[in-house]
């Protein structure tokens, strides 16, 4: 059992562009292992350093705990190289988030990211503390990396800095960063200034290349599904000037695209945009409670998408 501040204070920080996949069904509404490989294969060629898979984008609230492991388990004998994953693996049992993490850790992975405890409402820091201390002290494992996930407008359960600067003081190799879906850029740069050394990753693609010029680590994206070749450019040149026309030309790319996801529901669009690349109507589906575009919002959608290439 690890206990506060026996892990030694150096480990690896998540660093570059993030996927946060989306994950393709097959006809029972299962996750899609075959599809899925491929498309992990398809980012990563498109510049992404690695896959958070089974997020927020990828659905994973909808699976069970036997399904995620599946998929991840396919992922790595897929020849996905376990250091370029990083799965999602909070739950609402904390029991369930360790048997997750432990799953992963035994395929390899060391770095995942992991929601707070969400279901009951108005929790203190000390119960969210509680959740995260136990989970690590029972895995008790010194490879494992945990990158928080403060999005509160799903979770109702916000990461305070406090609770930040008290999780790492008490395990500062096992807290290396914190996914930022807020929206709020204030906040992330807050966090910056606040803990160096600590990965603030932006879930909100536009702002990765203030978030950087900041001192940020980068992002975990919904939109990288489609263009992340432009975000990974934006994150190897977001040193260069303004000026620089190609940096200004992959930043309008990613600002666009991120409108045009978000002009209707946006997984359902991230979805119906995929099964049009692909050519594969099947990555239109989605599990339940979540809908597929009604058909006139995915003809708008295309349409716009079309004249975005087009202009492109």
């Amino acid at each position: 059992m690890l206990h506060p501040q026996s892990l030694h204070p150096q480990s690896v920080h998540p660093l570059g562009v993030f996927s946060a996949a989306l994950t393709p069904l097959d006809a029972e509404l299962a996750p899609d292992h075959a599809r899925f490989i491929a498309h992990c294969r398809y980012l990563l060629d498109e510049g992404c350093d690695a896959i958070a898979m089974l997020g927020t984008t990828g659905e994973a609230n909808s699976f069970s705990v036997a399904e995620r492991t599946a998929l991840l388990e396919a992922v790595v004998a897929g020849g996905i190289r376990p250091n370029q994953l990083l799965p999602g693996t909070g739950v609402a049992a904390f029991t369930d988030t360790i048997a997750l993490t432990r799953h992963a850790l035994s395929l390899g992975v060391d770095t995942v990211v992991m929601l707070p405890p969400f279901y009951y409402k108005n929790v203190s820091d000390d119960g969210v503390y509680a959740a995260y201390s136990e989970i690590i002290q029972r895995i008790g494992d010194a490879k494992l990396k945990i990158v928080l996930y403060h999005i509160p407008q799903m979770s109702m359960q916000p990461i305070s800095h406090a609770l930040i600067e008290r999780l790492r003081a008490a395990y500062p190799s096992t807290i290396v960063g914190i996914k930022d879906s807020s929206g709020d850029f204030a906040n992330m740069t807050a966090m910056v200034e606040r803990f160096p050394g600590f990965s603030v990753l932006t879930g909100a693609d536009p702002l990765l290349l203030p978030l950087l010029r900041k001192g940020g680590g980068g992002c975990i994206t919904a939109t990288s599904n489609l263009v992340a070749r432009d975000l990974a450019y934006v994150f190897k040149h977001f040193r260069d000037s303004d000026d620089d026309a190609a940096l200004k030309a992959a930043q309008a790319r990613i600002v666009k695209a991120r409108e045009l996801v978000s002009r209707f529901a946006q997984m359902p669009s991230l979805k119906a945009l995929m099964a049009e690349r692909t050519g594969h109507a099947g990555w239109q589906r989605l599990r339940p409670p979540l809908e597929t575009l009604p058909a006139e919002q995915r003809k708008e959608l295309l349409a716009s998408a079309a004249a975005f290439a087009s202009a492109a």
